[in-house]
């Protein structure tokens, strides 16, 4: 009877071990890991876009330095 009581015990004792702490502590360590991926792509998305963006006013100040046509009016010189 005494080990039956004690077997009972020590798988209950198990039981609340892993379903207390093993289970509950592996859930937040995957929780972590895919948050912390998530912040990563965000990340180099994020530097993407402000690499982009420091790129666009460059390629305008191109455009802008470049003398194009429609830039003069034809001049008559009048006597």
């Amino acid at each position: 009877m005494f080990k039956v009581l004690l077997w009972a015990l020590a798988i209950y004792m198990l039981y609340r071990f892993i379903f207390g702490l093993v289970i509950p502590v592996s859930k937040t360590a995957s929780q972590i890991k895919r948050k912390m991926s998530e912040m990563q792509q965000q990340q180099a998305f994020q530097q993407q876009e402000y690499a982009r963006q420091q790129e666009q006013p460059k390629q305008k100040e191109a455009t802008a330095t470049g003398v194009k046509k429609d830039d003069y009016l034809d001049f008559e010189e009048i006597k």
